[in-house]
C-alpha cells in the first residue's frame, strides 16, 4: 500500500495535483452556487419592482 501512495517517488507531485485539482473544483461549485443564488435573488428583485411599477389600467 505505501509503494501505491508514494508512486515510484513520484507520489507527492501526484498527491499534491490531485488535492489542489479537487480544491479547485471544488471551489469552483461553490462559486457556481453561490452566482445562481444571486442571480435568482436579483431576478425576484427585478420581478417584483416591475409589478410596483406597474401601470395599472
Amino acid at each position: 500500500m505505501a509503494e501505491f501512495f508514494a508512486m515510484g517517488g513520484y507520489g507527492f507531485h501526484v498527491w499534491t495535483c490531485w488535492g489542489l485539482s479537487g480544491i479547485l473544483l471544488g471551489g469552483l461549485g461553490i462559486a457556481r452556487e453561490r452566482r445562481l443564488r444571486r442571480t435568482a435573488k436579483l431576478a425576484k428583485q427585478h420581478d417584483e419592482r416591475a409589478k410596483r411599477e406597474e401601470p395599472n389600467p
